[in-house]
Protein backbone atom coordinates (compact mmCIF):
# COMPACT_ATOMS: atom_id res chain seq x y z
CA UNK A 1 0.00 0.00 0.00
CA UNK A 2 1.77 3.27 -1.29
CA UNK A 3 0.12 6.41 0.94
CA UNK A 4 0.23 9.75 -0.62
CA UNK A 5 3.12 12.07 0.58
CA UNK A 6 0.64 14.93 1.34
CA UNK A 7 -3.28 15.61 2.03
CA UNK A 8 -5.03 18.31 0.51
CA UNK A 9 -8.74 18.75 0.63
CA UNK A 10 -10.69 18.80 -2.10
CA UNK A 11 -11.02 16.06 -5.02
CA UNK A 12 -8.03 14.47 -6.69
CA UNK A 13 -6.00 17.17 -8.53
CA UNK A 14 -7.07 17.97 -12.22
CA UNK A 15 -3.78 16.32 -13.21
CA UNK A 16 -3.91 13.30 -11.56
CA UNK A 17 -7.43 12.91 -12.16
CA UNK A 18 -6.35 13.32 -16.29
CA UNK A 19 -3.06 10.71 -15.99
CA UNK A 20 -5.07 8.58 -14.16
CA UNK A 21 -8.09 8.91 -16.37
CA UNK A 22 -6.11 8.10 -19.56
CA UNK A 23 -4.61 4.99 -17.65
CA UNK A 24 -7.78 3.66 -17.30
CA UNK A 25 -9.53 4.42 -20.93
CA UNK A 26 -6.25 2.21 -21.75
CA UNK A 27 -7.09 -0.20 -18.80
CA UNK A 28 -10.33 -0.78 -20.25
CA UNK A 29 -9.28 -0.98 -24.14
CA UNK A 30 -6.58 -3.60 -23.50
CA UNK A 31 -9.98 -5.36 -21.30
CA UNK A 32 -12.22 -5.13 -24.32
CA UNK A 33 -9.38 -5.95 -27.24
CA UNK A 34 -8.06 -9.09 -24.82
CA UNK A 35 -11.85 -10.33 -23.35
CA UNK A 36 -11.86 -13.39 -25.01
CA UNK A 37 -8.71 -14.57 -23.59
CA UNK A 38 -9.95 -14.21 -20.09
CA UNK A 39 -11.54 -17.16 -18.13
CA UNK A 40 -16.02 -16.29 -18.61
CA UNK A 41 -16.54 -17.46 -14.74
CA UNK A 42 -14.55 -15.87 -12.49
CA UNK A 43 -12.04 -18.86 -11.30
CA UNK A 44 -11.33 -17.55 -7.29
CA UNK A 45 -13.03 -19.78 -4.18
CA UNK A 46 -15.96 -18.23 -2.27
CA UNK A 47 -14.14 -15.56 0.39
CA UNK A 48 -10.82 -15.64 -1.36
CA UNK A 49 -11.41 -11.68 -2.47
CA UNK A 50 -12.70 -10.96 0.66
CA UNK A 51 -9.86 -12.99 2.97
CA UNK A 52 -7.25 -10.76 0.70
CA UNK A 53 -8.88 -7.21 1.68
CA UNK A 54 -7.55 -5.48 5.02
CA UNK A 55 -10.28 -5.60 7.98
CA UNK A 56 -10.56 -2.19 8.28
CA UNK A 57 -10.70 0.73 6.06
CA UNK A 58 -6.98 2.96 5.29
CA UNK A 59 -6.64 5.66 7.99
CA UNK A 60 -4.70 7.63 5.35
CA UNK A 61 -5.44 8.22 2.08
CA UNK A 62 -3.45 5.76 -0.71
CA UNK A 63 -1.83 6.34 -3.78
CA UNK A 64 -4.31 5.90 -6.74
CA UNK A 65 -1.96 4.21 -8.76
CA UNK A 66 -1.85 1.64 -5.46
CA UNK A 67 -5.64 1.62 -5.84
CA UNK A 68 -5.51 0.48 -9.83
CA UNK A 69 -2.80 -2.01 -8.92
CA UNK A 70 -5.12 -3.93 -6.42
CA UNK A 71 -7.82 -3.45 -8.76
CA UNK A 72 -5.24 -5.38 -11.67
CA UNK A 73 -4.26 -7.82 -9.06
CA UNK A 74 -7.52 -8.11 -6.92
CA UNK A 75 -10.52 -7.14 -8.91
CA UNK A 76 -10.43 -8.37 -12.16
CA UNK A 77 -9.38 -11.93 -10.87
CA UNK A 78 -12.89 -11.77 -9.14
CA UNK A 79 -15.33 -10.81 -12.46
CA UNK A 80 -17.39 -13.07 -13.88
CA UNK A 81 -17.44 -11.30 -17.94
CA UNK A 82 -21.03 -11.14 -18.63
CA UNK A 83 -19.57 -8.77 -22.01
CA UNK A 84 -17.30 -12.15 -23.08
CA UNK A 85 -18.34 -13.32 -26.38
CA UNK A 86 -18.33 -16.67 -25.05
CA UNK A 87 -21.23 -15.48 -21.66
CA UNK A 88 -24.07 -17.63 -23.34
CA UNK A 89 -26.16 -18.11 -19.94
CA UNK A 90 -29.08 -16.60 -18.70
CA UNK A 91 -29.81 -13.57 -21.16
CA UNK A 92 -26.26 -12.48 -22.40
CA UNK A 93 -25.62 -9.21 -22.17
CA UNK A 94 -24.95 -6.82 -25.00
CA UNK A 95 -23.56 -3.68 -23.19
CA UNK A 96 -20.82 -1.58 -25.89
CA UNK A 97 -18.51 0.64 -24.76
CA UNK A 98 -19.86 3.66 -26.15
CA UNK A 99 -22.50 3.00 -23.36
CA UNK A 100 -19.41 3.22 -20.82
CA UNK A 101 -18.27 6.35 -22.55
CA UNK A 102 -22.00 7.89 -21.46
CA UNK A 103 -22.27 6.40 -17.94
CA UNK A 104 -18.48 8.73 -17.30
CA UNK A 105 -20.40 11.99 -18.44
CA UNK A 106 -23.44 10.51 -16.49
CA UNK A 107 -21.64 9.57 -13.65
CA UNK A 108 -19.57 13.14 -13.43
CA UNK A 109 -22.60 15.08 -13.79
CA UNK A 110 -23.64 13.29 -10.56
CA UNK A 111 -27.37 14.73 -10.64
CA UNK A 112 -30.18 13.52 -8.99
CA UNK A 113 -33.26 13.37 -11.37
CA UNK A 114 -36.42 14.72 -9.36
CA UNK A 115 -37.27 17.91 -10.28
CA UNK A 116 -37.66 19.78 -13.82
CA UNK A 117 -35.22 22.36 -12.35
CA UNK A 118 -32.44 20.13 -10.81
CA UNK A 119 -32.14 18.38 -13.60
CA UNK A 120 -33.88 19.34 -17.02
CA UNK A 121 -31.22 17.16 -19.28
CA UNK A 122 -32.61 14.25 -17.70
CA UNK A 123 -35.88 15.03 -18.13
CA UNK A 124 -36.15 16.19 -21.60
CA UNK A 125 -33.60 13.62 -22.82
CA UNK A 126 -35.77 11.12 -21.15
CA UNK A 127 -38.83 12.09 -23.17
CA UNK A 128 -36.84 12.11 -26.46
CA UNK A 129 -34.78 8.82 -26.49
CA UNK A 130 -37.88 7.14 -25.36
CA UNK A 131 -40.32 8.77 -28.23
CA UNK A 132 -37.37 7.60 -30.76
CA UNK A 133 -37.05 4.24 -29.49
CA UNK A 134 -41.46 3.71 -29.33
CA UNK A 135 -41.34 4.67 -32.89
CA UNK A 136 -38.40 1.93 -33.94
CA UNK A 137 -40.58 -0.66 -32.14
CA UNK A 138 -43.80 -0.02 -33.48
CA UNK A 139 -45.61 0.85 -30.18
CA UNK A 140 -48.45 2.22 -30.39
CA UNK A 141 -48.48 6.53 -29.71
CA UNK A 142 -49.65 7.95 -27.09
CA UNK A 143 -47.43 5.94 -24.96
CA UNK A 144 -45.30 7.53 -22.26
CA UNK A 145 -42.43 6.04 -21.41
CA UNK A 146 -40.77 6.20 -17.84
CA UNK A 147 -37.04 4.93 -17.05
CA UNK A 148 -36.24 2.70 -13.93
CA UNK A 149 -33.96 0.30 -13.13
CA UNK A 150 -34.86 -2.83 -14.00
CA UNK A 151 -37.79 -4.83 -15.30
CA UNK A 152 -38.47 -6.37 -11.69
CA UNK A 153 -39.53 -2.41 -10.23
CA UNK A 154 -41.00 -1.22 -13.67
CA UNK A 155 -43.38 -4.62 -12.92
CA UNK A 156 -43.97 -3.58 -9.78
CA UNK A 157 -44.87 0.14 -10.84
CA UNK A 158 -47.08 -1.48 -13.39
CA UNK A 159 -48.51 -3.56 -11.04
CA UNK A 160 -49.21 -0.77 -8.26
CA UNK A 161 -51.05 1.34 -10.88
CA UNK A 162 -53.21 -1.74 -11.64
CA UNK A 163 -54.27 -2.18 -7.30
CA UNK A 164 -55.03 1.95 -7.50
CA UNK A 165 -56.72 1.71 -10.97
CA UNK A 166 -59.46 -0.51 -8.65
CA UNK A 167 -60.49 2.51 -6.40
CA UNK A 168 -60.08 0.29 -3.03
CA UNK A 169 -58.19 3.65 -1.13
CA UNK A 170 -55.21 1.60 -1.06
CA UNK A 171 -53.14 4.87 -1.49
CA UNK A 172 -54.91 6.52 1.63
CA UNK A 173 -56.14 3.20 3.61
CA UNK A 174 -53.34 0.59 3.04
CA UNK A 175 -54.26 -3.00 2.68
CA UNK A 176 -53.86 -3.99 6.68
CA UNK A 177 -56.46 -4.10 9.36
CA UNK A 178 -58.94 -3.82 6.61
CA UNK A 179 -62.15 -6.48 5.98
CA UNK A 180 -63.90 -5.04 3.23
CA UNK A 181 -61.35 -5.87 0.90
CA UNK A 182 -61.84 -8.95 -1.38
CA UNK A 183 -58.60 -10.91 -2.47
CA UNK A 184 -56.91 -9.30 -5.06
CA UNK A 185 -56.07 -11.76 -8.17
CA UNK A 186 -52.85 -11.23 -10.64
CA UNK A 187 -52.28 -13.45 -14.14
CA UNK A 188 -49.98 -14.78 -15.55
CA UNK A 189 -48.36 -17.91 -16.94
CA UNK A 190 -46.38 -20.59 -15.36
CA UNK A 191 -43.13 -19.12 -17.81
CA UNK A 192 -44.07 -15.48 -16.32
CA UNK A 193 -40.64 -13.91 -14.55
CA UNK A 194 -40.23 -14.43 -10.70
CA UNK A 195 -40.62 -10.34 -10.73
CA UNK A 196 -44.75 -10.65 -11.01
CA UNK A 197 -44.39 -13.03 -7.44
CA UNK A 198 -41.60 -10.88 -5.76
CA UNK A 199 -44.11 -7.68 -6.84
CA UNK A 200 -46.96 -9.10 -5.13
CA UNK A 201 -45.03 -9.63 -1.96
CA UNK A 202 -43.43 -5.87 -2.13
CA UNK A 203 -46.95 -4.55 -3.02
CA UNK A 204 -48.74 -6.66 0.30
CA UNK A 205 -50.71 -8.51 -2.25
CA UNK A 206 -49.12 -11.85 -1.10
CA UNK A 207 -48.14 -14.73 -2.78
CA UNK A 208 -51.37 -15.75 -2.84
CA UNK A 209 -53.16 -13.08 -4.78
CA UNK A 210 -51.05 -15.11 -7.95
CA UNK A 211 -52.93 -16.88 -10.00
CA UNK A 212 -50.46 -19.10 -12.22
CA UNK A 213 -52.16 -20.23 -15.67
CA UNK A 214 -51.12 -23.52 -17.55
CA UNK A 215 -49.50 -23.14 -21.01
CA UNK A 216 -49.61 -24.88 -24.37
CA UNK A 217 -47.05 -26.67 -25.81
CA UNK A 218 -44.76 -23.92 -27.02
CA UNK A 219 -45.22 -22.11 -23.84
CA UNK A 220 -47.36 -19.71 -24.39
CA UNK A 221 -50.70 -18.90 -21.81
CA UNK A 222 -53.67 -20.57 -22.95
CA UNK A 223 -56.16 -17.67 -23.38
CA UNK A 224 -59.20 -20.44 -22.63
CA UNK A 225 -57.95 -21.08 -18.79
CA UNK A 226 -57.11 -17.25 -18.28
CA UNK A 227 -60.95 -16.98 -19.48
CA UNK A 228 -61.86 -19.91 -16.98
CA UNK A 229 -59.63 -19.15 -14.39
CA UNK A 230 -61.11 -15.46 -14.13
CA UNK A 231 -64.84 -16.26 -14.33
CA UNK A 232 -64.27 -18.56 -11.12
CA UNK A 233 -62.51 -16.03 -9.16
CA UNK A 234 -65.20 -13.72 -10.08
CA UNK A 235 -67.72 -16.22 -8.52
CA UNK A 236 -66.25 -16.75 -5.61
CA UNK A 237 -65.72 -13.41 -4.51
CA UNK A 238 -62.43 -12.58 -5.53
CA UNK A 239 -61.51 -9.13 -7.65
CA UNK A 240 -59.39 -9.58 -10.93
CA UNK A 241 -56.68 -6.74 -10.78
CA UNK A 242 -53.88 -7.09 -13.25
CA UNK A 243 -53.28 -9.75 -16.05
CA UNK A 244 -49.57 -9.97 -17.35
CA UNK A 245 -48.63 -11.86 -20.66
CA UNK A 246 -44.59 -12.05 -22.00
CA UNK A 247 -43.57 -11.50 -25.12
CA UNK A 248 -39.76 -13.55 -24.80
CA UNK A 249 -40.52 -15.92 -21.65
CA UNK A 250 -37.35 -16.04 -19.70
CA UNK A 251 -36.81 -19.79 -19.82
CA UNK A 252 -37.87 -20.44 -23.96
CA UNK A 253 -38.16 -16.77 -24.71
CA UNK A 254 -42.19 -17.97 -25.88
CA UNK A 255 -44.42 -15.47 -26.87
CA UNK A 256 -47.96 -14.85 -25.84
CA UNK A 257 -50.56 -14.55 -27.59
CA UNK A 258 -51.24 -10.53 -26.56
CA UNK A 259 -54.33 -10.17 -29.09
CA UNK A 260 -56.67 -13.08 -27.15
CA UNK A 261 -55.32 -11.69 -23.99
CA UNK A 262 -56.09 -8.03 -24.49
CA UNK A 263 -59.53 -9.08 -25.51
CA UNK A 264 -60.02 -10.84 -22.53
CA UNK A 265 -58.84 -8.04 -20.28
CA UNK A 266 -60.81 -5.54 -22.07
CA UNK A 267 -64.01 -7.95 -21.88
CA UNK A 268 -63.55 -7.88 -17.75
CA UNK A 269 -61.93 -4.53 -17.19
CA UNK A 270 -58.63 -6.11 -16.11
CA UNK A 271 -55.37 -4.04 -16.27
CA UNK A 272 -53.35 -5.57 -18.80
CA UNK A 273 -49.14 -5.21 -18.54
CA UNK A 274 -47.37 -7.00 -21.63
CA UNK A 275 -43.75 -8.27 -20.17
CA UNK A 276 -41.03 -8.27 -23.55
CA UNK A 277 -38.10 -7.56 -21.31
CA UNK A 278 -36.49 -9.18 -23.53
CA UNK A 279 -37.59 -9.56 -26.69
CA UNK A 280 -38.71 -5.75 -26.85
CA UNK A 281 -35.14 -5.16 -28.21
CA UNK A 282 -36.15 -7.07 -30.96
CA UNK A 283 -38.83 -5.39 -32.11
CA UNK A 284 -36.99 -2.91 -33.60
CA UNK A 285 -36.88 -5.54 -36.66
CA UNK A 286 -39.77 -5.40 -38.67
CA UNK A 287 -39.57 -8.75 -38.84
CA UNK A 288 -40.10 -9.03 -35.40
CA UNK A 289 -43.43 -6.67 -35.30
CA UNK A 290 -46.08 -9.20 -35.67
CA UNK A 291 -45.60 -10.50 -32.21
CA UNK A 292 -46.89 -6.92 -31.13
CA UNK A 293 -50.23 -7.77 -32.59
CA UNK A 294 -53.17 -6.93 -29.93
CA UNK A 295 -50.41 -4.54 -27.97
CA UNK A 296 -52.84 -1.61 -28.02
CA UNK A 297 -54.60 -3.10 -25.18
CA UNK A 298 -51.90 -2.81 -22.71
CA UNK A 299 -51.95 -0.17 -20.14
CA UNK A 300 -48.01 -1.03 -19.30
CA UNK A 301 -45.59 -2.16 -21.22
CA UNK A 302 -41.68 -3.11 -20.06
CA UNK A 303 -38.80 -3.61 -21.94
CA UNK A 304 -34.85 -3.42 -21.45
CA UNK A 305 -32.52 -2.09 -23.56
CA UNK A 306 -29.94 -2.97 -21.30
CA UNK A 307 -30.67 -7.18 -22.18
CA UNK A 308 -30.32 -6.50 -25.90
CA UNK A 309 -29.89 -3.25 -26.86
CA UNK A 310 -26.88 -2.56 -26.11
CA UNK A 311 -27.03 0.35 -23.51
CA UNK A 312 -25.14 -1.31 -20.21
CA UNK A 313 -26.76 -1.88 -17.07
CA UNK A 314 -29.29 -0.80 -16.07
CA UNK A 315 -32.07 0.59 -17.93
CA UNK A 316 -35.44 -0.66 -17.92
CA UNK A 317 -38.65 1.48 -19.78
CA UNK A 318 -41.86 1.02 -18.85
CA UNK A 319 -44.57 2.40 -21.14
CA UNK A 320 -47.90 3.46 -19.84
CA UNK A 321 -50.92 4.59 -21.54
CA UNK A 322 -52.73 6.23 -18.47
CA UNK A 323 -49.29 8.29 -17.13
CA UNK A 324 -52.10 10.25 -14.97
CA UNK A 325 -53.19 6.95 -13.28
CA UNK A 326 -49.16 6.20 -12.85
CA UNK A 327 -49.10 9.80 -11.02
CA UNK A 328 -52.05 9.76 -8.86
CA UNK A 329 -50.52 6.09 -7.90
CA UNK A 330 -47.15 7.90 -6.70
CA UNK A 331 -47.16 11.34 -6.73
CA UNK A 332 -46.25 12.78 -3.34
CA UNK A 333 -45.27 16.67 -3.06
CA UNK A 334 -43.59 18.10 0.34
CA UNK A 335 -43.33 21.77 0.40
CA UNK A 336 -39.56 21.73 -0.03
CA UNK A 337 -39.90 20.00 -3.44
CA UNK A 338 -43.17 22.30 -4.49
CA UNK A 339 -42.40 23.78 -7.56
CA UNK A 340 -45.71 25.43 -8.47
CA UNK A 341 -44.95 25.12 -12.43
CA UNK A 342 -46.27 23.00 -15.12
CA UNK A 343 -42.75 21.27 -15.61
CA UNK A 344 -42.71 17.49 -15.78
CA UNK A 345 -40.54 16.21 -12.46
CA UNK A 346 -39.58 12.90 -12.80
CA UNK A 347 -40.09 12.29 -9.02
CA UNK A 348 -43.97 11.95 -9.81
CA UNK A 349 -43.98 8.61 -11.50
CA UNK A 350 -42.57 6.14 -8.70
CA UNK A 351 -41.10 5.17 -5.52
CA UNK A 352 -38.00 6.51 -6.07
CA UNK A 353 -37.23 10.22 -5.13
CA UNK A 354 -33.90 11.27 -7.03
CA UNK A 355 -33.22 9.28 -10.03
CA UNK A 356 -29.79 7.98 -11.77
CA UNK A 357 -29.41 9.97 -15.38
CA UNK A 358 -29.57 6.64 -17.71
CA UNK A 359 -31.29 8.18 -20.54
CA UNK A 360 -27.68 9.41 -21.98
CA UNK A 361 -25.64 5.91 -22.41
CA UNK A 362 -29.07 5.40 -24.78
CA UNK A 363 -28.80 8.32 -26.29
CA UNK A 364 -25.21 7.63 -26.91
CA UNK A 365 -26.12 4.26 -28.50
CA UNK A 366 -28.97 4.97 -30.91
CA UNK A 367 -27.03 7.55 -32.45
CA UNK A 368 -23.83 5.96 -32.53
CA UNK A 369 -24.78 2.85 -34.31
CA UNK A 370 -28.04 4.14 -35.44
CA UNK A 371 -31.27 2.32 -36.38
CA UNK A 372 -30.01 -0.22 -39.22
CA UNK A 373 -26.89 -0.89 -37.03
CA UNK A 374 -28.51 -2.43 -34.06
CA UNK A 375 -30.82 -3.97 -36.35
CA UNK A 376 -28.05 -5.87 -37.85
CA UNK A 377 -26.34 -6.91 -34.79
CA UNK A 378 -29.79 -7.99 -33.45
CA UNK A 379 -30.75 -9.91 -36.81
CA UNK A 380 -26.81 -11.56 -36.66
CA UNK A 381 -27.52 -12.63 -33.09
CA UNK A 382 -30.85 -14.65 -34.14
CA UNK A 383 -28.97 -15.98 -37.06
CA UNK A 384 -26.26 -17.29 -34.80
CA UNK A 385 -28.75 -18.82 -32.52
CA UNK A 386 -30.55 -20.73 -35.81
CA UNK A 387 -27.23 -21.86 -36.44
CA UNK A 388 -26.72 -23.54 -33.37
CA UNK A 389 -30.59 -25.23 -33.26
CA UNK A 390 -29.53 -26.59 -36.57
CA UNK A 391 -26.44 -28.25 -35.27
CA UNK A 392 -28.66 -29.70 -32.56
CA UNK A 393 -31.14 -30.84 -34.53
CA UNK A 394 -28.58 -32.99 -37.19
CA UNK A 395 -26.42 -34.38 -34.15
CA UNK A 396 -27.99 -37.42 -32.98
CA UNK A 397 -26.59 -36.69 -29.27
CA UNK A 398 -28.58 -33.20 -28.78
CA UNK A 399 -32.30 -32.14 -28.89
CA UNK A 400 -34.01 -29.29 -29.36
CA UNK A 401 -36.49 -28.82 -26.65
CA UNK A 402 -38.32 -25.15 -27.56
CA UNK A 403 -38.87 -23.17 -30.40
CA UNK A 404 -36.03 -20.24 -31.29
CA UNK A 405 -37.99 -17.23 -32.10
CA UNK A 406 -35.38 -14.79 -30.68
CA UNK A 407 -31.67 -15.50 -30.21
CA UNK A 408 -32.06 -18.30 -27.31
CA UNK A 409 -31.60 -21.89 -27.81
CA UNK A 410 -33.10 -24.62 -25.23
CA UNK A 411 -31.71 -27.94 -25.71
CA UNK A 412 -30.56 -31.35 -23.73
CA UNK A 413 -27.59 -33.73 -24.64
CA UNK A 414 -29.32 -37.13 -24.53
CA UNK A 415 -26.85 -39.78 -25.70
CA UNK A 416 -27.92 -43.24 -26.50
CA UNK A 417 -27.72 -45.23 -23.68
CA UNK A 418 -28.31 -43.04 -20.73
CA UNK A 419 -30.72 -43.26 -18.43
CA UNK A 420 -30.60 -40.53 -16.59
CA UNK A 421 -30.57 -37.28 -18.99
CA UNK A 422 -31.15 -34.63 -15.99
CA UNK A 423 -28.07 -35.52 -14.22
CA UNK A 424 -26.15 -36.48 -17.63
CA UNK A 425 -27.10 -32.79 -18.75
CA UNK A 426 -26.34 -30.94 -15.08
CA UNK A 427 -23.10 -32.80 -15.20
CA UNK A 428 -22.28 -31.50 -18.84
CA UNK A 429 -23.36 -27.88 -18.14
CA UNK A 430 -21.05 -27.96 -15.02
CA UNK A 431 -18.14 -29.30 -17.08
CA UNK A 432 -18.85 -26.69 -20.10
CA UNK A 433 -18.95 -23.73 -17.12
CA UNK A 434 -15.92 -24.98 -15.29
CA UNK A 435 -13.60 -24.94 -18.26
CA UNK A 436 -13.56 -20.84 -18.70
CA UNK A 437 -14.07 -21.24 -22.03
CA UNK A 438 -17.83 -20.57 -22.02
CA UNK A 439 -20.67 -20.13 -19.70
CA UNK A 440 -24.18 -21.93 -20.04
CA UNK A 441 -27.83 -21.92 -17.91
CA UNK A 442 -30.48 -24.53 -17.60
CA UNK A 443 -33.86 -24.51 -17.09
CA UNK A 444 -36.68 -27.08 -16.07
CA UNK A 445 -39.37 -27.82 -19.03
CA UNK A 446 -42.11 -30.30 -18.35
CA UNK A 447 -39.70 -31.45 -15.29
CA UNK A 448 -36.57 -31.96 -17.72
CA UNK A 449 -33.48 -30.14 -17.00
CA UNK A 450 -32.97 -28.02 -20.53
CA UNK A 451 -29.78 -26.27 -21.23
CA UNK A 452 -30.15 -22.76 -22.54
CA UNK A 453 -27.60 -21.16 -24.54
CA UNK A 454 -28.45 -17.44 -25.25
CA UNK A 455 -27.01 -15.06 -27.61
CA UNK A 456 -26.31 -11.73 -27.05
CA UNK A 457 -23.34 -10.10 -26.89
CA UNK A 458 -22.22 -7.35 -29.27
CA UNK A 459 -19.05 -9.15 -29.98
CA UNK A 460 -20.02 -12.22 -30.38
CA UNK A 461 -19.14 -13.77 -33.59
CA UNK A 462 -19.87 -17.34 -35.63
CA UNK A 463 -16.51 -18.65 -33.96
CA UNK A 464 -17.33 -18.22 -30.54
CA UNK A 465 -21.27 -20.27 -31.26
CA UNK A 466 -19.20 -22.93 -32.92
CA UNK A 467 -16.44 -22.95 -29.93
CA UNK A 468 -19.13 -23.52 -27.82
CA UNK A 469 -20.80 -26.35 -29.89
CA UNK A 470 -17.25 -28.36 -29.92
CA UNK A 471 -17.27 -27.80 -26.28
CA UNK A 472 -20.11 -29.17 -25.69
CA UNK A 473 -19.60 -32.43 -27.96
CA UNK A 474 -15.89 -32.62 -26.14
CA UNK A 475 -17.09 -32.12 -22.60
CA UNK A 476 -20.09 -34.73 -23.12
CA UNK A 477 -17.96 -37.31 -25.00
CA UNK A 478 -15.53 -37.44 -21.83
CA UNK A 479 -18.94 -37.94 -19.40
CA UNK A 480 -20.39 -40.63 -21.37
Amino acid sequence: MRRRTHEKLGDIPIEEFRKYGKAIVERLAKYYEKMEDLPVLSQIEPGSLKAAMPEDAPEEGEDFGGILEDVEELIFPAVTHWNHPNFHGLFSTSGSSVGVFADMFATAFDMKAMLWRTSPVSTELDEVVLEWLRKMSGLPEGLKGIIYDTASVSTMHAIAMAREKLGLDIREKGMSGRSDLPLLRVYCSEQTHSSIEKSLITLGLGQRSLVKIETDEEYRVRPGKLAEAIEKDKDEGHLPCCVVATIGTTSTTSVDNVEAIGEICKANDIFFHVDMAYAGSAMIVPEFQFHLKGIEAADTIVTNPHKWLFTPFDLSILYVKDVDLLKRTFSLVPEYLATGGEVENQMDYGIQLGRRFRAMKLWFVMRYFGRRGMISRIEDHCRLARDFASWVERSEDFELMADVPFALVCFRACPTGVEDLDEFNERLMNAVNESGEAYISHTKLNGQFVLRLSVGSIRVEDRHIKKVWNLLNEKAATLY
